[in-house]
């Protein structure tokens, strides 16, 4: 059975002490890749060094993360343009709207997301869309961007049913993560059949641990957890499930390498 992990910050400090215990758990439960988001450019060697070490296994997006849009977010942007055109990535992302930890830079965080929009847009890239207490605000910009070509995932996806149907109609994914296991989350209720072809799995490892593990550090292995809870909701088989998902990850990602 092979899954894709197609959100997760397995670069991250929370992993060095343990990173090659973690990737060899997720290999053990059937993660065949894992899509990693940037953050900002203090997070792109890290990045970068996964790729090198697992090429197999660990591929990168470019982007800058909407909580780190600061005073300097043009320099930032100006450096990963270059990165851009200098390699090659998967997606931009892991760019949007973050109006939950700070909304003193909201202005910012616009220019920066429309900026990269339209990077994704001249490099035939997908996007990858952090909307954080801000998911209208997200798909309405989307939105005016839609020609056509734009592609890309809502990830960490636990909204109603509204978001949910405006972003199929764009023709955008929803990417699935440990907030579909939560009690209070009523989206499992809420899914269809007809939203399977808009679904990819992800972690956003370490955070948001899914039911049995959440309070714990998030990773890739727990894309199994998602999976699950997903076949459970849509009273499908795992494989069913996993094969739905993964052949979505390939569409959403059509720069990800295959077996």
């Amino acid at each position: 059975m092979n899954l894709i992990d197609t959100h997760a910050h397995i670069y991250a400090e929370q992993f060095d002490e343990d990173r090659a215990e973690v990737i060899a758990r997720a290999r053990d439960v059937g993660v065949g890749a894992i899509c990693m988001p940037n953050i900002d450019r203090d997070s792109v060697p890290s990045m970068y060094q996964m790729e090198e070490d697992y090429p197999e296994l660990c591929h990168a997006m470019m982007g800058l993360h909407p909580c780190s849009v600061k005073e300097d977010y043009e320099e930032q942007l100006d450096w990963m343009e270059i990165e851009l055109d200098r390699r090659d990535f998967i997606a931009v992302g892991e760019i949007g709207l973050d109006y939950y930890w700070d909304k003193s830079f909201v202005p910012q965080q616009k220019k920066a997301f429309d900026r990269q929009i339209s990077w994704a847009l001249e490099c035939n890239l997908p996007i990858v869309i952090h909307s954080r207490d801000s998911i209208s605000d997200a798909i309405d910009m989307v939105a005016a961007r839609q020609n056509g070509d734009l592609s890309g995932v809502f990830h960490c996806f636990g909204e109603t049913r509204t978001e949910l149907d405006r972003i199929k109609d764009l023709g955008f994914f929803v990417g699935l993560g440990g907030v579909l296991t939560y009690k209070k989350v009523k989206l499992r209720e809420e899914l269809k059949r007809d939203d399977l072809p808009y679904i990819v799995l992800e972690t956003d490892c370490p955070y948001l641990a899914p039911v049995p593990k959440r309070g714990k550090r998030n990773e890739c292995s727990f894309v199994s957890y998602v999976h699950q809870h997903l076949a459970e909701a849509m009273n499908l088989s795992e494989s069913e499930i996993a094969a739905i998902t993964t052949k979505n990850a390939y569409k959403l990602f059509p720069r990800l390498p295959r077996d």
